[in-house]
This record gives structure tokens, sequence and C-alpha cells, in this order.
């Protein structure tokens, strides 16, 4: 499956246009709105292209979803260089269609640095993703319910531990797992992994926000899209070796829900923290 993975690539490598202003595009397939991790994925691309030294890794970023945008057209990435401090450098990107802002997104970049190390232990006894089955195979049952998008080829291996997203509706659960990698081999330019795990991150996490009422993404009368988007890179990682995606819904109220999500290599080593708040409304 490395074509849809090599696609994926391109999709995140920007056009520059002008300095400080760049060009994305949207993949060819039949979506309403673009979806949320591209377009964070493609503003953290366009965040490093202004970033001189390519010692300084990002280490977080924080981002709204302000806008639909429309996959028909392409987006601008306008970049403002906040500040290169000695060991930091701060950037603000706001993604622009039909002249307005449909997301903006602060990222933050470190030197490399040493010290004290500590992290949250990862969750034991978690099913290892070659004993699961890849999405198409868990959702085969659904592929007449699901469309095209059952068909629609897929760049991220995403595969849940326990049932799938359908099947479970009606039992309550406080949060979800899955393990996730890029489907086939990347360069290793350590930006591009944190820019697919970017993309990749929106993947699943806002769905655990309504797992408490055991509702699921397809349950009747429920909308739901990204509000806003948070995360912090501990430590090294590669996206086309497993990841386990560890989700915690924390709080669903006033058509809002939250979920935290712990990012693992397979090894046990915390890399990557997110959380993520959604709109969930329903009946409206």
């Amino acid at each position: 499956m490395q074509e849809p993975l090599d696609d994926l690539v391109k999709l995140l490598d920007l056009e520059p246009i002008e300095v400080n202003l760049f060009r994305g595009r949207s993949p060819d397939e039949s979506r309403q709105r673009v979806f949320g991790g591209q377009v964070a994925g493609q503003a953290l691309v366009a965040a490093t292209r202004t970033v001189d030294d390519p010692g300084r890794m990002v280490h977080s970023l924080h981002a709204y979803f302000l806008r639909p945008g429309d996959p028909t057209v392409p987006i601008l990435y306008e970049v403002d260089r906040i500040r290169d401090g000695k060991s930091f450098t701060t950037r603000r990107v706001v993604a622009i269609q039909h002249g307005k802002a449909i997301f903006n997104l602060h990222a933050s970049y470190q030197i490399a640095e040493t010290g004290p190390d500590h992290q949250l232990s990862m969750p034991e006894g978690v099913t290892d993703p070659a004993d699961l089955p890849d999405f198409k195979t868990l959702m085969e049952p659904y592929k007449a319910q699901m469309g095209d998008w059952y068909d629609r080829p897929r760049p991220i291996d995403l595969r849940y531990v326990g049932d799938d997203p359908i099947s479970r509706r009606g039992r309550p659960a406080s949060g979800q797992q899955v393990w996730m990698r890029a489907d086939g081999k990347l360069p290793e330019d350590p930006t591009l992994h944190a820019c697919i795990v970017t993309y990749a991150s929106d993947m699943s996490l806002l769905d655990t926000t309504v797992l408490p009422f055991g509702w699921s993404w397809d349950s009747p009368g429920l909308q739901m899209a990204s509000l806003d988007h948070a995360m912090w890179f501990h430590r090294p990682f590669r996206a086309d070796e497993w990841l386990l995606y560890d989700q915690t819904a924390v709080s669903t109220a006033r058509a809002r829900g939250l979920a935290t999500g712990q990012i693992y290599r397979q090894d046990g080593t915390l890399v990557v923290t997110v959380v993520q708040e959604g709109l969930a409304r329903v009946g409206q």
C-alpha cells in the first residue's frame, strides 16, 4: 500500500508561492469538507519550512478549526515568524480559502536538549497490532452502508483494539485504543514523521467523546466536527512503525466533547500527547 502513502507525502509537500506563503491542495475525493488532519499537517509543514535551523524540532502545536475547508480549491498558508530565540522558535500559520481564515495554528520548536525523564506507563495487555484486522477487513460487514468511503485508499493503517466502531454501539465506554502507522515506508526526515502523525491524530479521537453514551460516529442525529487540537511531541518516533493511540473521553457537555490521547511506540515509550475538543451536537 505504498502508493496511498506516497500520495499523502505529496499532499504535504506544499508549493512555495512567496516568502512565508505556501499553497496546498486536497485529494481528488468526493468529500463535503477538507479532512481536519490534512489542514493541520499541511499547516505544520508550512511552519517548519520557515524554521532555518534544521536541528530545531516541533515540540508543541495548538490549533483552531474555524470554518469547513472547501476540497475543490487550494488552501493558502500564511506564516508569521513570531520569534526566533536561542532555544525556541515560534510560528503562527493561518490557512485561507475564499479570502477567509479556515484554520490557524501556533507551533513551537526547540533545540535538542537533555534532562530528567519521566512518562506515563503504556497500558498493559493490549492486543498486538499483528493480531488485529486492518480497517477494510474489520469494516467489511458494513461495506454497503459505507459506500465509496469503504474502498477509499488509506495511507494510514488503523487497527481498532476490540470491536469495530459500529457493532459496539449501545455499549458505553470511557475510551478506546487503536494502533496506527503509515502504510508503507517513509524517508528518514523526522519532520515528515511529525506531520504524518499530526495528520493521523485527527482520526478517531473525537469519536471517543461520545463513547460514554454508547454512540458511534454514525449514530442518527449526531453532528460532529473538530473545534481545536493540541499536540505535544515528547520523544523521537517513526510514523511508519506501529504506534498505540490510547484515547480517553474527558468531558462531553453543552454540545462539545473533549478527549485526550497518548501515543506510544511499541516498546512503551510515550512519544506524543494529544488533546482535542469538538462539536458533539445531537438532534439539531
